[in-house]
């Protein structure tokens, strides 16, 4: 098993034999490809542990979003009840490629979420800070910006200058002085 090529969504093994690990997921009771690789096995640390099952592209192991994890994301359409995004970063961690993933209404804020509204929140190029919540359905992950420190990090104005956080909901253009809404990160 160790060594073999798989493709997306392949089962590679009975999920009580392993733990998941980067590059898998797991679907039903097996342990599933997340991407076209080779299976690696790493051996527990500990014992009563179980070993874990990865799958890695070539000599880099690669990184694919799991729930809880933190990602940089760029906001490319929006609609009255969701933003949808590409995943460009998992941590402090470039992806080779992007994936897909979309902010509900409800996932925007942990308060008044009935009152959240996106075109308030977000506007597509928005670089946001999110995290991964939950893996989604077969083509998008779903994000929470629901935490302080989650939220737009960088923005541009309708006039094309970079927007500065005046509040957790208001950024300013330093070029005409216009406030636009976001649902702005708390920065340290």
């Amino acid at each position: 098993m160790e060594g073999k090529l798989v493709l997306p969504g392949e089962n590679i093994c009975p999920i009580s034999e392993f733990d998941v690990g980067e590059g898998t997921f797991a679907r039903e009771d097996f342990v599933c490809s997340a991407l076209v690789g080779y299976v690696q096995i790493v051996n527990a640390t500990s014992a009563g542990q179980a070993s874990t099952i990865t799958v890695m592209r070539g000599n880099e192991q690669t990184c694919v979003p799991k729930s809880g994890d933190i990602v940089t994301v760029k906001v490319v359409k929006i609609n009255p009840r969701l933003a949808s995004v590409d995943i460009l970063c998992v941590g402090q961690r470039v992806l080779e490629e992007s994936f897909s993933g979309i902010i509900r209404q409800q996932d925007v804020r942990a308060t008044e979420v009935d009152k959240v509204e996106i075109l308030s929140s977000f506007r597509p190029g928005d670089i946001v800070r999110a995290e991964v919540i939950s893996l989604g359905d077969s083509r998008s992950y779903y994000l929470s910006t629901a935490k302080n420190e989650l939220g737009v990090v960088s923005a541009k104005s309708v006039a094309g200058a970079q927007l500065v956080p005046v509040s957790w909901q208001e950024m300013q253009c330093p070029a005409t002085l216009a406030k636009e809404y976001r649902k702005v990160a708390k920065t340290a």
